[in-house]
């Protein structure tokens, strides 16, 4: 039998880490910038966290980990949460254009171009595409009013619909004879991407049937790019913007706190919504506070532009 002694010289020195100061992990960049973008694309969908997380298939709390960084998801939950966004993987992960070698020489070309030069890019595309109206054409007879719900879009198009002596549309009516039910029946029984057919269709048909008209849109058509195009490819369109308060105030008028009704934080989230749709309402051809004057006066002041945009007498 053989034995180990141990002698007081050869004891093993005890570190105490409970004495060494805790370092404070730090957080992955592509996990941070992760959940910045998860959270950009839900405001801009105007989605509770609650909603996504529902319609992704997984815990509140594990998005919630997401969207601050601190969360390692796996490739199965982001494609779920990107199904719920209604937006590819690649543009969850911002690998976005990255197909072919085609679209990375076009990425490369556009990467340091500003906002008016993209925009330029996009409208002589349209043109050279036969998707757009023609950067030199005359301004269309469709009037389409833009910006979030409460803006005033259904007053004051009315109004305006009333004095050019068009047709008024509602594109929300129209979504809901399409489908025989309501905007909140058909998100809660077949979806969001079923609702945006359903909105596809109804703009298809409001372009067709009528070559003048004043039309009232959706406060969340500008998140589906394809239906955006189509919109501004054949209507000259207003942004109605209002301040976070006003929006909420009339909102709540009508009985209808959508999509904010299962929030605690509304008005928070009202804002990240207007925040996250703001680049995109922007692309309107003009823009109009309806908070800035009394509704007789915000009136005037939309018909005046509009009739000057479509060389109308004032």
């Amino acid at each position: 039998m053989s034995s180990t002694i141990l002698h007081e010289s050869e004891s093993p020195v005890l570190t105490d880490v409970s004495l060494a100061s805790p370092e404070v992990p730090q957080k992955n960049p592509f996990l941070v910038t992760l959940g910045e973008r998860v959270r950009s694309l839900r405001a801009r969908r105007g989605m509770t966290r609650k909603a996504v997380a529902v319609a992704a298939n997984v815990s509140e709390r594990h998005l919630a980990n997401l969207e601050y960084g601190e969360g390692n998801a796996s490739i199965l939950v982001l494609l779920q949460v990107s199904g719920a966004l209604q937006c590819t993987l690649a543009e969850l992960i911002g690998d976005v254009t990255t197909s072919s070698p085609e679209w990375l020489m076009i990425r490369e070309l556009l990467a340091h171009c500003d906002e008016a030069a993209l925009r330029r890019v996009r409208v002589g595309l349209a043109d050279m595409l036969g998707t757009g109206a023609g950067s030199g054409a005359a301004a269309s007879t469709r009037v389409a009013l833009v910006g979030l719900r409460g803006a005033g879009k259904s007053t004051l198009g009315s109004l305006l619909a009333e004095d050019l002596d068009f047709p008024f549309v509602e594109l929300s009516r129209e979504i809901e004879k399409f489908a025989g039910c309501s905007v909140s029946e058909i998100q809660a029984l077949y979806g969001v991407n079923a609702y945006r057919r359903y909105e596809r269709r109804a703009l298809e048909e409001a372009i067709q049937i009528y070559p003048e008209a004043v039309i009232a849109t959706p406060g969340g058509l500008v998140s589906d790019p394809a239906n955006f195009n189509l919109l501004l490819a054949h209507c000259s369109t207003v942004w109605l913007q209002a301040a976070p308060e006003d929006h909420m105030k009339r909102v709540t008028a009508q009985g209808d706190l959508r999509p904010m009704a299962a929030s605690r934080e509304a008005m928070e989230d009202l804002k990240g919504i207007l925040a996250g749709r703001a680049a995109f309402y922007s692309k309107a051809q003009l823009r109009l506070d309806t908070s800035a004057q009394p509704l007789e006066a915000t009136y005037l002041r939309l018909r005046d532009m509009v009739r000057e945009l479509l060389k109308l007498p004032i």
